[in-house]
């Protein structure tokens, strides 16, 4: 007796059919899983076995044979655990076979015949639409998750008593068991888009750190703010995504997916409609921030797709997870090889960066700093050159004073702030039409002449600016990319002077880094 269930696997935030072969025949009694399979995958067999039996259903005294293939794949994961057992049912005759046909099923199965949530539930219920596939059965804890994908039915199973009821039951009974439940998922992002994040107007002072902020998010510009102890750089980073434009529900899908594939959706959350924002601590290991490990799950810098990521005291991170970066930024997705193959995630955030200028971190004010020069040296030094060329703006925050903090005017709000950028984000979007770019902080060198054209009386600024700061390439090109967001906010056509001088204000501090 012979049988085939459909399911689902995962490669990186992408998924593929697989097929859960299984065949019954006469010989010694052995359960037996093949096709390229990883421990977990591999105790499937006791988990589904005592399931079964638990449910009422034992397994026939022969040689059964369970294939998940394509063989030459990894499989990886709990959620093999139904379609084995209901393939184990349906080889055994005791589930008609036209009740699986062109139906996807996914779940982990407890040895009391529950069925509990997996990860990479809406993945791989998106890609079932492309499969051809009719309806998917999952765990009623992800539901809602699949739900949200239109162009197929969805239901959930909370046991397998539960789910082989609805497989041998017809009509309206069926659809009583398990009803397949739908979401709306235009109203729903609608509806949840409106959640309070923390406002611009509560910070008080710091006006230049605030219009660099405003900048950096307009030009999807790096953004690095150097200054001492409670100066507010950590506040004002909180409050970058309030002013970036909300995300779109495609943008939310590819989210939520990431947060799906990760395992971090909690049970009853639906689709995630915040810009993401993470903040790991300068301890974090290299597998953490990039993802990895033994199985390659997204890290933090996927975690923060199409939002921020936010590294606080920036020189205590490890060299090596800063340089890990570089990669990410050029590309905006990270690749994570291993032995058992490569994977790939999205990786297309924002960098926002804090650190104090110096170990005690009140330099330069020497009546409080006690540093030596040669401290302030090495402990700026841990910030490599290759990380600084990729930080389009540098802004230095000084302590409030006391005036700012006994002001009970409140600044301007995140709202205001992000209609500008909108605005800007819509010029962009009409600049850069039909190429490979989207923000002007990803124009290339070699287009520099075509997106960020000078006029004469600029280009002759440009070329004293160059010569006078001693300025590198980069340096220069950097100016020009962040002068282009600044004309953009204004709404002018042309860079001008004004624009390449507020954009040369935003370089490296020389006296920090020489």
């Amino acid at each position: 007796m012979y049988s085939t269930v459909m399911t689902g696997a995962l490669q990186g935030v992408s998924a593929y059919p697989v097929s859960v072969e299984v065949d019954v025949s006469p010989g010694l009694p052995t359960l037996s899983l093949v096709g390229s399979l990883s421990q977990e995958v591999r105790e499937a067999k006791e988990r589904v076995c005592v399931a079964l039996r638990n449910a009422g259903f034992h397994l026939p005294a022969g040689r059964i044979t369970v294939n998940l293939s394509p063989a030459n794949r990894r499989k990886e994961g709990t959620a093999f655990d139904l379609p084995i057992a209901v393939g184990l049912l349906a080889a055994m005759d005791r589930i008609p076979g036209k009740r699986v046909e062109n139906t996807l099923f996914l779940g982990e199965v407890g040895l009391d015949g529950e069925i509990k949530g997996v990860s990479g539930v809406l993945p791989i219920v998106r890609e079932a639409v492309a499969w051809g596939v009719e309806q998917c059965i999952v765990p009623a804890a992800n539901v809602l998750e699949g739900a949200l994908i239109s162009g197929i039915a969805v239901r959930g199973a909370a046991s397998l008593q539960e789910l082989f009821s609805f497989l041998l039951s017809e009509g309206g009974e069926g659809e009583a068991l398990l009803p397949v439940v739908r979401l709306d998922a235009e109203k729903l992002f609608q509806e949840k888009a409106v959640e309070k994040v923390p406002d611009f107007s509560e910070v008080n002072g710091q006006e230049t750190a605030k219009r660099g902020a405003e900048i950096a998010a307009a030009g999807f510009h790096n953004l690095l703010m150097v200054g001492p102890p409670g100066a507010g750089k950590s506040m004002i980073a909180k409050r970058i995504p309030g002013i970036l434009p909300p995300l779109t529900l495609e943008e939310s899908l590819e989210v939520t997916s990431v947060f799906s594939v990760a395992g971090l959706l909690r049970e009853g959350e639906t689709l995630a409609t915040k810009r993401p924002f993470q903040s790991p601590h300068h301890s974090v290991s290299l597998p953490a921030l990039v993802g990895g490990s033994t199985i390659p799950k997204p890290g933090m810098i996927s975690l923060a797709h199409r939002g921020v990521l936010f590294l606080d005291e920036l020189p205590e991170f490890q060299r090596a997870a800063l340089d890990s970066l570089r990669q990410p930024l050029e590309e905006r997705e990270i690749h994570i090889a291993r032995v058992n193959g490569t994977v790939t995630y999205p990786s297309n955030f924002m960098l926002v960066c804090a650190m104090n200028p110096c170990p005690c971190g009140f330099y330069p004010d020497r009546n409080r700093c006690r540093c030596t020069e040669p401290q302030i040296r090495r402990y700026m030094g841990k910030v490599s050159g290759p990380i600084l060329d990729r930080i389009d703006l540098c802004v230095e925050l000084q302590t409030v004073d006391i005036a700012s903090l006994k002001n009970c005017n409140k600044g301007e709000s995140s709202g205001r702030i992000r209609e500008r950028i909108v605005r800007a984000r819509k010029i962009q979007k009409e600049r850069f039409r039909g190429t490979k770019y989207q923000f002007n902080g990803d124009v290339e060198a070699a287009d520099m002449e075509i997106f960020c054209a000078l006029g004469e009386k600029e280009q002759q600024y440009m070329d004293q600016l160059y010569r006078n700061l001693n300025l590198s390439a980069r340096a220069y090109h950097r100016i020009l990319k962040v002068a282009r967001t600044i004309a953009d906010l204004a709404e002018a056509e042309q860079i001008m002077v004004e624009h390449l001088l507020e954009a040369s204000f935003y370089r490296p501090a020389q006296e920090y880094w020489q």
